[in-house]
């Protein structure tokens, strides 16, 4: 029997000054000591924390704090994490920043009342089957952590790193608080990173293996047409409210589950898995490594469909073609330009990253487990599939 499910138990509070309702929101969920979890400086120098503290202590809630989440978190950051929560014995978790903060406050979440290792959860050995409650101030519109199951985790304890997911709906935020104007100190190259971030999630559940559902095509197509328009906002001014609240609930849309509904597959994320193996080891921003990726895998792919590509050309750019490789491949060179726009690279050696040949085949070979795992569902790929996708990114 096939099926897809559509579970969206986030309470969005969507507007300004909504980080202002951190202690109401989350005394009404049962709260009574919080570990306020973070990332640099910015949020305390933005006053952004200042202002959640003093919304905890009016609502009686006690907390502690734990900040350093850095871009691709770290899974020796969500163990300390996990020992504060034990020892302090926190019931509840906020995280305050981007995607990077709330993947590491669904780590620390999950392995709080799990009696062995988190990182069980991430490689595959366990799924989570308890956690502890979280909910998120959003302060970046890119992962679309704040509705989605999904998080992602770099294990700096091993050489090379590694970069893996885990997918279950207990990641679910019980509660966001999105404030688009938190966004408005975001960096151009970051805005760009995020938008790109936002277009993949729904480009790679666009290519999947089974039939069409149209109405879910078109709220794919408008998502991505409402990201490009609204990012080229952003970028020329930073302070557009409007523009940078399509971009915040664009990035929530994008991960929640609603642009795969009625497929059977949840899209192909050979893309995601191959770029984690930069992001691990290079450290380099998730989208910009997407962006870097996305074109050579789309032209190693499109004969499986090239009508497929064509579609999405036709419903984003306005693409009329009716040779479908003709059509697949301008669809292919829309979206480079378009990453270009967003200031991010089309190339590995965008990302300063010199991928030779023993480069190459060493991140294929992690990405596909030395051979013991295939990669997407558009097209299956192998080890030697991801290498010469890797050699032509380069």
């Amino acid at each position: 029997m096939a099926y897809t499910e559509y579970f969206t138990p986030t309470h969005v509070y969507f507007g300004k000054e909504t980080e202002r309702l951190a202690g109401k929101v989350l005394r009404e969920n049962g709260a009574k000591k919080v570990l306020l979890h973070y990332g640099s400086s910015s949020a305390e120098k933005s006053g952004l924390l200042g202002v959640i503290r003093t919304s905890l202590k009016e609502s009686g809630i006690d907390y502690v704090e734990l900040g350093g989440v850095k871009p691709n978190p770290r899974l020796t950051l969500a163990r300390k994490g996990i020992e504060i929560c034990r020892s302090q014995k926190v019931d509840f978790i906020l995280a305050v920043g981007g995607g990077s903060v709330l993947d590491s406050a669904k780590c620390i979440a999950y392995g709080t009342p799990y009696d062995g290792d988190v990182w069980d959860f991430y490689c595959g050995k366990k799924v989570p089957e308890k956690r502890m409650p979280m909910g998120c101030v959003l302060t970046l519109s890119a992962t679309g952590s704040e509705m989605s199951n999904s998080s992602v985790i770099t294990n700096d304890e091993v050489t090379p790193n590694d970069k893996f997911g885990c997918n279950t709906n207990l990641g679910r935020p019980v509660f966001a608080l999105m404030n688009p104007e938190l966004t408005y100190s975001v960096s151009k190259y970051q805005t760009g990173s995020g938008s790109t971030d936002i277009m993949m999630h729904t480009i790679e559940r666009f290519f999947h293996n089974g039939p069409e559902l149209e109405m879910t095509d078109q709220i794919a197509a408008s998502l991505l047409r409402t990201v490009i328009t609204n990012t080229k906002k952003a970028l020329k001014d930073p302070s557009d409210y409007d523009a940078r609240a399509n971009l915040m609930w664009a990035g929530s849309l994008s991960h929640n589950g609603l642009t795969h509904m009625g497929y059977v597959s949840n899209g192909d994320w050979a893309c995601h898995r191959l770029e984690h193996e930069l992001s691990a080891i290079y450290d380099v921003a998730h989208g910009a490594g997407l962006s870097a990726i996305w074109s050579s895998w789309a032209r190693y792919v499109k004969h499986t469909d090239p009508s497929r590509f064509a579609k999405l050309g036709r419903l984003v750019f306005g693409i009329e073609d009716n040779d479908p490789d003709s059509a697949a491949e301008k669809t292919i060179q829309a979206f480079e330009r378009t990453f270009t726009d967003f200031g991010m690279p089309v190339r590995i050696s965008g990302l300063g990253i010199d991928a030779t040949d023993d480069v190459c085949r060493m991140l294929a070979e992690k990405a596909s487990l030395k051979g013991a795992k295939t990669l997407g569902n558009f097209q299956v790929l192998q080890t030697e599939d991801m290498y010469r996708i890797f050699k032509a990114a380069r």
